[in-house]
């Protein structure tokens, strides 16, 4: 005698749980996307129609409204920055820092800076927004 199976068997795979799972992973890559740039002072950068990217190593100087300079994240005083940016690219090959100055400061303050830069032998390039 041979019996026959009404139901047969259908293998599923159950998605309900992953809308959850991608809603979480969209959450965590926007949290983490805003903190992966730890070493940036928020400034309010001038406009440039072009950009241009460094691929090396990156050295920031930021100088903020109120005219408070800093090397990457730490406060410098300008009576010391000549001496600073001497010991920060003392072993560097070529060089470089991005400068990101505030848009409400004078042109004489960028001046000043890349002056430093040019009698320390050191290329500097001004960070624009576009």
């Amino acid at each position: 005698m041979k019996f026959r199976r009404k139901n047969k068997f259908a293998a599923e795979v159950a998605t309900s749980s992953l809308n959850d799972i991608m809603f979480f992973l969209l959450l965590f890559f926007l949290i983490i996307s805003t903190v992966a740039n730890p070493n940036v002072i928020k400034l309010m950068l001038p406009k440039a129609s072009s950009s241009q990217q460094l691929s090396k190593k990156q050295v920031t100087l930021s100088v903020d409204a109120e005219k408070r300079y800093f090397i990457d994240k730490t406060p410098v005083s300008p009576e010391n920055l000549e001496m600073e940016l001497q010991t920060v690219m003392k072993d560097v090959a070529e060089p470089t820092i991005v400068v990101r100055v505030d848009k409400t400061l004078a042109v004489q303050d960028l001046v000043d800076i890349l002056q430093t830069g040019a009698k320390l032998n050191i290329k500097m390039v001004m960070a624009t927004s576009k």
